[in-house]
């Protein structure tokens, strides 16, 4: 036994982790099943094993112990005892080095051995088999950190919801190549942090960056065999450690709190898209990392009948196990560390339909969305489920309960459907552009429910929406076989590059017309990064495994690049000035207070719709009457919110409309403030009397103002 270990205190079972108190660190593990329990320490380089401590105290199901005088910067990892029967769920292996779920930093990466395995690969009863040989020298190692930071007075921006403009990023990806950062920040959390970055951010006018996984993650093996890599980071690991591959130093819990600390100061938000689904262990035939070798059967969901097998709602092998306490306080102290600790302003929940999987069936008041409704910290910040999982019955987008928005992916299909020029579309599509009453209003929420979204990270760019019909993922290595073959994408006439003037003009419209319907639509816009300036994955819509100049953002701008990126501007601008693009209630289509409706649909007219008029099989042209004085709201001070009247019009046929202007107001023109048939600088920008024809292009979207405010 060594000095370190001659030295041992019982400690204390909470908090789970190792947590430094300024004389010593204290050890927890929660392991329902566990014999015994071994702490392990390493050297600074985590090369060889210094020392093998037993936890002998055992709390409540927790293994604990106090080593005196131990310091930040100690690195560690377990071993656990127990039976390896997995036909009844064990898996024990202490040959295995595992990793602390509850750890705040890792030194180095997992490099692939058959020694990560439980079994002894390649044997004729798989998993049935046992392997001996130790796995340490091939694990990252836990690190012991000190959390002290200076904050001085950071403090979250709290931007209501229905102000707020989210970008989803990928932070390597997002400055990888821009030539204005450092190239030792670029593709890092200070290479975020810096000038440029926060420049075009700041420019472009969003609110929130939500970064793709940032926990520490796997690189799958058999990815890496093909010389590739989870680009994507959803295969997580540790669910509290910053990964270190977008660290610029050697220290990226604080670099990671600076990033937070500068983007608060700029007033921007940051949002967390993280993975409590499931871990990387996969399958039963997956590696033994760290919940599997610590308490399988406690820590996965596993099949009744044969606890050999997990229950897969994921895709990705295994489940997390949200019927197990302890399961879910590891969700939910990791989720208070990041807001507390890391000062983050909310969450995306992938695949969040797992996590309502108490039994076998979704049940949207299972017991985490009730813990994370009456919690004081987390019921305080933005969360946004992504309302689907893999499983039967998965499909629960509106189903979510009051608190939580949602990325409403009814929102993307129909305005993806729509103008691609499918008829029949506009009573959807007036659904989609008003905040999905038919979705949400049912159970007291509001338009801010729904994260509306044409594009994300998982599938095409807006470019290649408009340019592609198939997809081309022959880059990822699986013969074309993987990713979304249904994209409702149309590439205006040829497949992929082209040098036709008419077709790269129509698909610059298209792209135009997507990003206003975004804008001015209802509910929460969400901009998939790259996407304001022509981003092109080469028609991949599926780059989870591409960590190159496919994923990343190209800074070097042609001129329509740069025509894009002022046209996003100039909405995000648009929505920004008028509350009624932004409303914090859905329309009531009614009167009031003897005023117009707050919102009118008109045939091309000029007319309100009849009810038969909205079952028109063939209807592909639609308007939009939105009143700015009969918004019926109040700012924060308990003003009336009041605002210009707005003419939206929709045409995705390819045919020109002449659409007749409402007169709902005397002595007032109609003014152009964005018509997509036309670059934004080269805008219509005449006005028009009421009962005028307004000269609306085929496949575009016009937007007229009236300035009520001024009568």
């Amino acid at each position: 036994m060594t000095k370190q270990a001659n030295v041992v205190r019982p400690g204390k079972p909470y908090p789970l982790g190792a947590t430094w108190d300024g004389e010593g660190v204290n050890f927890a593990l929660f392991s329902q099943h566990a014999e015994k329990v071994e702490l392990c320490l390493f050297d600074a380089r985590g090369r060889r094993e210094t020392d093998r401590i037993e936890l002998r105290e055992h709390t409540d199901l927790v293994w604990h112990c106090y080593l005196p005088e131990a310091k930040p910067g100690l690195l560690y990892g377990y071993r656990v005892h127990g039976p390896y029967q997995p036909q009844q769920g064990h898996r024990f292996n202490p040959n295995k080095l595992l990793f602390d779920p509850h750890a705040k930093a890792a030194v180095g990466r997992l490099r692939w051995s058959d020694a990560n395995f439980g079994y002894k690969i390649g044997a004729k009863q798989e998993d049935l088999s046992f392997d001996w040989r130790d796995n340490a020298p091939v694990m990252p190692k836990c690190q012991v950190i000190d959390p002290a930071f200076d904050w001085g007075d950071d403090r979250h921006p709290d931007t209501p919801w229905n102000d707020t403009i989210i970008y989803e990023m990928h932070v390597k990806g997002f400055t990888a190549l821009h030539p204005d950062i450092p190239e030792s920040l670029r593709g890092t959390y200070a290479g975020l942090a810096s000038a440029p970055a926060i420049q075009h951010l700041l420019r472009l006018g969003v609110t929130a960056v939500e970064l793709m996984p940032v926990h520490c993650f796997l690189d799958d093996r058999h990815l890496l065999q093909r010389g590739l890599r989870n680009y994507w980071g959803y295969n997580s690991l540790g669910f509290f450690v910053p990964d270190r591959r977008y660290a610029a130093t050697d220290n990226a819990v604080s670099e990671f709190k600076a990033m937070v600390k500068t983007l608060h100061q700029a007033g921007l938000e940051v949002i967390l898209d993280v993975v409590y689904n499931h871990t990387g262990e996969g399958n039963q035939l997956g590696p033994t990392l760290s919940l599997r070798g610590i308490d399988n059967a406690a820590y996965y969901r596993l099949q009744r009948d044969n606890p050999r097998f997990y229950m897969d709602y994921t895709g990705c092998g295994n489940t997390l196990n949200m019927m197990q306490p302890r399961v879910l306080q590891l969700i939910m102290d990791s989720l208070r560390y990041w807001v507390q600790e890391m000062h983050v302003d909310g969450f995306r929940f992938d695949l969040a339909a797992a996590l309502a999987r108490e039994l076998h069936e979704v049940d949207r008041l299972g017991a985490f969305f009730d813990i994370i409704h009456q919690d004081p910290v987390l019921s305080q910040v933005k969360l946004i489920a992504e309302p689907w999982d893999l499983g039967e019955g998965g499909y629960q987008v509106g189903n979510f309960p009051v608190g939580w928005t949602e990325w409403n992916a009814k929102y993307r299909d129909a305005v993806r459907a729509y103008w691609k020029g499918e008829g029949g579309l506009i009573g959807d599509l007036a659904y989609r552009l008003t905040g999905s009453s038919d979705l949400y209003a049912h159970n007291g929420r509001r338009p801010y429910a729904s994260i509306n979204f044409v594009t994300a990270h998982d599938g095409f760019t807006l470019n290649d929406l408009v340019s592609f019909e198939r997809k081309h993922n022959e880059a990822n290595g699986e013969k074309n076989r993987d990713g979304e073959s249904n994209n409702l994408s149309w590439n205006c006439g040829t497949e992929g590059a082209t040098d036709d003037p008419d077709i790269l003009a129509l698909r610059a419209r298209q792209k135009r017309n997507f990003l206003a319907t975004l804008f001015l639509s209802q509910g929460v816009p969400m901009l998939l990064s790259g996407d304001e300036m022509g981003r092109s994955q080469q028609g991949n819509n599926n780059a989870y495994c591409l960590d190159n100049e496919i994923s990343w953002l190209n800074w070097s701008l042609k001129p329509e690049d740069e025509d894009m990126l002022a046209f996003v501007r100039q909405l995000i601008g648009l929505r920004k000035a008028h509350p009624v693009f932004r409303r914090r209630s859905f329309f009531q289509q009614q009167r009031l207070r003897g005023k117009i409706k707050d919102i009118l649909w008109l045939n091309p007219d000029g007319l309100e719709m009849g009810d038969d008029e909205w079952n028109l099989g063939f209807a592909r042209c639609l308007g939009m009457y939105l009143a700015g004085d009969a918004i019926g709201e109040v700012d924060r001070r308990g003003s009336p919110v009041g605002d210009d009247d707005f003419l939206l019009m929709f045409n995705a046929s390819p045919d020109n409309i002449p659409f007749t202007l409402p007169g709902f107001r005397s002595r007032v023109r109609w003014e152009t403030v964005v018509d997509t048939s036309f670059p934004s600088e080269h805008a219509d920008s005449k006005r028009y009397p009421r009962g005028s024809a307004y000269p609306l292009q085929g496949r575009s979207l016009a937007l007229l103002r009236q300035p009520v405010l001024a009568i």
